[in-house]
């Protein structure tokens, strides 16, 4: 049914630029040049907005890169600090290890030569 309405909608917009061709006040030659013309102003202005176009996605591939790239940047630079943090904190705990057992050792050698 709707391809039916779209197929009797082409139907009318033939003929009635077809009518409007044929009744023109001007003569067909006029007619003809004057409907070259804007077929080529069409082209021209379609040209010059497909050019926009790409430009414009160039544009926006290059934004979306960056800020990919950016992000990327970001969640390294994040994990490099959070692997940073981590081994700071083994690190100190070593040293707390080392300085408990350091501790624990000497007392048990005092508690030794007191024994003696």
């Amino acid at each position: 049914m709707a391809e039916n309405r779209g197929l009797w909608f082409l139907v009318g917009l033939s003929l009635g630029a077809l009518a409007g061709v044929l009744y023109a006040p001007q003569a067909g030659e006029k007619t003809r040049e004057m409907l070259l013309t804007k077929a080529g102003e069409g082209r021209d202005r379609v040209e010059r907005k497909v050019a926009e176009m790409r430009e414009q996605a160039g544009s926006l591939r290059e934004h979306v890169t960056n800020m990919a790239s950016n992000a990327t940047d970001r969640g390294k630079h994040a994990i490099t600090r959070q692997i940073d943090q981590f081994q700071a904190a083994v690190e100190a705990g070593r040293q707390a290890y080392r300085e408990a057992a350091g501790t624990r050792h000497s007392s048990d050698q005092e508690d030794s030569a007191s024994q003696i």
